[in-house]
């Protein structure tokens, strides 16, 4: 059930912000106060196999509020951005129909935006413009891949994850097929949603997120990311999993570096992963920033906007 004119007095509140910065126990905290429910806007946690390096809620989160579209997938099944759009539809509406309001936290910047523009149908790909580029791209590698997207689409590089080359070949694909940038599918039309939105967005100084990255990742390695992480080897060709937290070990399990390396390797890309987050969310001049410390504050902005919501209906 997608949500319909009745839903038109509804609110989702959307917390926002790069890895680490604490999402998850704002969001929470802003649920529980709400009394309402989370979904997800997160490309890496919705699948059931990854927990650990995907810093899913732990159990303690998850009995406190309940938590859509985590876990639900297997990294073995197809998905992208419009299948992800009707899955948070459905359970927006599903939360809305018992709540005003409804929290949506996550760091995967194009999911977010999906729920308040949509997203135009990419143009279908020849399969033989795609094995070309796949060829071209291992042949000259990723540093070749990376300055044709530069050169097409310098704002999507900005922001896209430049070791993932299957998300940067996918750009070279629709310019090749279409003549559009990737970026510009973002913004050719903004879809009408029958619900109204607030948007958070959560910061820390650098110092302080770098520790907490450098200590998320130690927290997850005594959990046993390393044996998650051998545990998915054998599909690390799957696009679930050419991600920041995993392709650092599967280098280390064939041999092309040492496991510090590997370990140092994913604390700088999960740095700069952050760092490009921040770049996406900040363009967005209609999200409010907080400390994550500051839940007062956050908890006052949206009680203030959600009284001048009703009050002007």
């Amino acid at each position: 059930m997608i949500p319909n004119a009745e839903t038109m007095k509804k609110t989702l509140v959307m917390i926002v912000g790069p890895t680490a910065v604490g999402k998850t126990d704002v969001a929470v905290k802003v649920a529980q106060y709400l009394s309402t429910e989370i979904i997800s806007a997160d490309s890496r946690q919705l699948y059931r196999e990854i927990s650990i390096g995907t810093a899913v809620p732990d159990e303690e989160q998850l009995r406190a509020v309940k938590h859509h579209l985590i876990a639900h997938r297997s990294i073995h099944d197809y998905y992208n951005v419009s299948i992800y759009e009707k899955e948070a539809l459905l359970a927006i509406s599903e939360v809305f129909l018992n709540n005003d309001i409804a929290v949506l936290t996550g760091g995967s910047g194009l999911y977010v935006e999906v729920l308040e523009k949509g997203i135009d149908d990419l143009p279908d790909v020849d399969a033989d413009l795609r094995n070309r580029l796949k060829d071209e791209y291992d042949a000259k590698g990723i540093g070749w891949l990376r300055e044709e997207v530069i050169r097409i689409d310098p704002e999507y590089y900005s922001e896209v994850d430049h070791c993932n080359p299957n998300r940067l070949l996918r750009a070279l694909e629709v310019f090749k097929t279409s003549g559009l940038k990737f970026s510009a599918l973002r913004t050719a039309k903004k879809e009408e949603r029958p619900f109204s939105w607030i948007k958070i967005g959560l910061d820390r100084p650098r110092t302080e997120l770098d520790h907490r990255i450098h200590q998320r990742i130690d927290d997850m390695l005594a959990r046993g990311l390393l044996d998650e992480c051998r545990a998915m080897y054998p599909y690390r060709d799957l696009n679930a999993l050419n991600t920041v937290g995993y392709k650092e070990f599967f280098e280390y399990f064939d041999g092309a570096c040492t496991f510090d390396q590997a370990v140092e390797k994913l604390k700088t890309n999960s740095r700069r992963y952050a760092r490009r987050q921040l770049t996406w969310f900040k363009r967005d001049p209609n999200i409010t920033w907080f400390h994550p410390d500051d839940i007062p504050g956050i908890m006052r902005s949206i009680g203030e906007r959600i009284r001048r919501k009703q009050s002007v209906r």
